[in-house]
């Protein structure tokens, strides 16, 4: 990883992008950490190593290009670029094909594809720019084949794996790879309380994703690109 350059991480309040900030910090990489919440972002900043170089930057409207822009150019400021872009906000609801679905399918579209395409267009000139990126998105296995009750969710986490096919093959003669990961369920405290019945020791833990995506954002992984990795094994 360019030590000049710096990782954001959208959804760096959550379950997943916390795990994330904090194993890339324990690796020394400068972060730029976007979160609705500009508490949880005090709190994560607590439980990094002293020496870690953190910038926050609460209440970014993910959707809206210019908002994600501006974010970007504060990170850019503060660092002198961006050399990762690891997005882990999203949504998910399910329900069938009925009523409600036009409301949930535009709700699932904008919460997970919508917000994936505006902070990637935002984060990519200055990575152009640089000659080198590392992009990644969270996706899921139903973005590959829906199951029922998944119409709007399934088809939203299949955008988010289409257009980091696109981004790929746009960006290769930049040196800007961008690839998803598809996770199992993850072990959080809330899918534990919403599925108290499950079996959770094939779970997939946070920790475990976080090592992951620090591989593909760093530059051994360069040959990697296009790519919706099923990161679904035991531990």
């Amino acid at each position: 990883m360019n030590d000049q350059k710096a990782v954001i991480v959208t959804g760096a309040g959550g379950n997943l992008g916390s795990a994330v900030v904090r194993e890339l910090a324990a690796g020394g990489a400068k972060l730029v950490c976007m979160n609705r919440s500009s508490q949880e972002l005090e709190v994560l900043a607590g439980e990094l190593p002293a020496s870690t170089e953190f910038l926050s930057i609460a209440g970014t409207d993910l959707t809206d290009y210019a908002s994600c822009a501006a974010a970007v150019a504060r990170a850019v400021k503060h660092f002198g670029g961006v050399s990762a872009l690891v997005n882990t906000v999203g949504g998910f609801q399910m329900g069938p094909v009925g009523p409600d679905a036009p409301f949930q399918w535009d709700t699932m579209m904008t919460a997970n594809a919508r917000t994936a395409l505006t902070i990637s267009a935002a984060v990519l000139p200055t990575m152009k720019a640089a000659g080198y990126g590392r992009i990644i998105h969270v996706a899921a296995a139903p973005g590959l084949k829906a199951g029922a009750n998944q119409a709007a969710y399934a088809a939203s986490k299949a955008a988010v794996i289409r257009l980091t096919e696109a981004i790929a093959a746009e960006n290769r003669e930049h040196r800007i790879t961008a690839n998803c990961i598809l996770p199992g369920t993850i072990d959080t405290p809330e899918n534990r309380a919403a599925m108290p019945n499950a079996k959770t020791d094939g779970w997939v833990s946070p920790q475990s994703i976080a090592r992951l995506i620090a591989f593909l954002i760093s530059p051994a992984a360069a040959v990697v690109t296009g790519a919706a990795i099923p990161a679904t094994g035991r531990e």
